[in-house]
């Protein structure tokens, strides 16, 4: 055996390797995974190439925490031949990587329905399976016949996607890590990036890291919010030009914007949110422009609001609107709860204007690890 193997094989930390992953979130280990998987569909390698250290674990980011949704609804006309392939691996893998392919709704008032029939129509042509309703009593008999007791009024588009669903966190980036593992890939947990080498080409040819320094062809950074230390380890620029599709260019911009995820999860029986036939549920989400309301009838908002739930292991899991933090942000400790007093009741109370089914359960509302926190270019 070469004595890199011997050493990444005991779980430490090579001299050398062909293509080292940081991150091993969901963009990591799929990259780690995938990648392994070409090489040697190309006799050019294999999994022994591949080397992913993260500097905690597994998931330990927003991987693991989010509410996990998988969805084809982008606005973004480049995203959906992209996000369709996705899926199909998704559907191709779904026991091991804990996937539900219970399908994906997406409703709206009058002002999003010009993008949700673009949506449609794109999925259409790649053949995407989906379905759109138009009108505010068409969306309403739809709902009604997945959920008699839908109630919320004033919508008038809906987008039935019936691929996409969900996946369970935690256990799907496991099941996917176990994937990437079994191609040949090692990992490498608690191993903390801490610096670049470039040579006189400005090509990065070693990675020092807490556990030593590693020689590599190529480097893959997928860490998510973490983004904003390692683009400054590698020097690489902090502001930058944005071109409007107006023509315009908006000078000297912040490169990084972090945005925090406001989700959360009420602890009812799951078997309480199914469809009229007893099946499991799709995922949800619901932008409206009606009054929102507790079930006390105090006003929670008159302005456009959104959530999204779906069923989980527990109970019932979903989010809101994410809130912008601005260009710096504590990132560790990983950020793990809401950070709007009044997430829950906008929350809760959506969950009530929507189904009947759900009144009262702002009271079983938990506080529990889930959101998270994002890193987005401006």
């Amino acid at each position: 055996m070469a004595p890199n193997d011997s050493q990444r094989s005991s779980g430490v930390l090579p001299r050398s390797v062909r293509f080292l992953v940081i991150g091993a979130g969901v963009h990591g280990l799929s990259t780690a995974w995938h990648l392994a998987r070409s090489l040697k569909a190309r006799g050019e390698g294999g999994g022994d190439d591949v080397l992913i250290v993260d500097k905690t674990g597994v998931a330990a980011g927003a991987s693991g925490i989010a509410c996990g949704v998988v969805r084809n609804n982008y606005f973004q006309p480049a995203m959906s031949e992209l996000m369709a392939e996705c899926v199909r691996i998704w559907e191709d893998h779904a026991e091991d990587l804990h996937y539900h392919g219970a399908g994906y709704v997406a409703l709206g008032p009058p002002a999003q329905e010009r993008d949700l029939v673009d949506v449609y129509e794109r999925q259409q042509r790649i053949n995407y399976r989906s379905e759109l309703h138009l009108g505010e009593d068409a969306v309403a008999a739809h709902m009604r016949g997945l959920f008699p007791d839908w109630r919320a009024p004033g919508l008038t588009v809906c987008l039935h996607e019936h691929q996409g669903g969900f996946a369970y966190n935690k256990a799907s980036m496991r099941g996917l890590a176990v994937k990437a593992k079994a191609e040949g890939v090692s990992l490498l947990e608690g191993v903390a990036v801490t610096g670049f080498e470039h040579d006189a080409s400005g090509t990065v040819v070693k990675v020092a890291t807490d556990h030593g320094e590693v020689q590599v062809e190529q480097v893959v950074v997928a860490v998510g919010p973490w983004i904003k230390q390692l683009w400054e380890m590698l020097d690489l620029p902090q502001r930058l030009d944005v071109h409007t599709r107006a023509g315009e260019v908006v000078q000297d911009q912040e490169m990084w914007t972090y945005w925090y995820l406001q989700e959360g999860e009420v602890g009812v029986d799951p078997a309480r949110f199914e469809t009229a036939g007893g099946a499991l549920p799709p995922v949800l989400h619901v932008d409206s422009d009606a009054p929102l309301h507790d079930d006390a009838g105090r006003l929670i908002t008159d302005q456009t609001w959104g959530i999204y739930f779906k069923r989980d292991r527990h109970g019932v899991q979903g989010g809101a609107s994410p809130v912008r933090q601005g260009h710096e942000f504590q990132i560790d400790p990983y950020p793990t709860s809401t950070v709007s007093e009044d997430f829950s009741d906008l929350w809760a109370a959506g969950l009530s204007h929507c189904m009947a089914r759900f009144e009262g359960a702002r009271s079983s509302f938990r506080e529990v690890r889930s959101g998270g926190v994002g890193a987005f270019t401006v």
